[in-house]
């Protein structure tokens, strides 16, 4: 059996899908929202969806942005997950 390859992304990337998940809390998600503007200007913010845990603990933001390389996905990332509120990206 051969081993597939991940698919490949071709750069710009538009509806690119992001998925943040953290405290159920307004500052968590201004803090999404703040960063992914750094990162991805103009994303449309009209896309966003926010779910509550069952239990309302937590946060799901399902966003899109325009994916300009893998630096940028890789900054983003890094930022996202140094705050603390944040508990997973995807």
């Amino acid at each position: 059996m051969s081993e597939q390859e991940p698919p490949k992304i071709e750069f710009p990337c538009e509806d690119y899908l992001i998925k943040v998940m953290g405290d159920a809390n307004q500052q968590m998600v201004d803090f999404v929202f703040e960063v992914t503007e750094q990162f991805a200007p103009g994303f449309d913010r009209d896309k966003v969806t926010i779910n509550k845990s069952s239990k309302g603990r937590f946060h799901s933001i399902t966003l899109f942005i325009t994916a300009t390389g893998i630096d940028q996905l890789s900054a983003y990332h890094q930022k996202l997950v140094a705050n603390s509120a944040i508990k997973m990206v995807l």
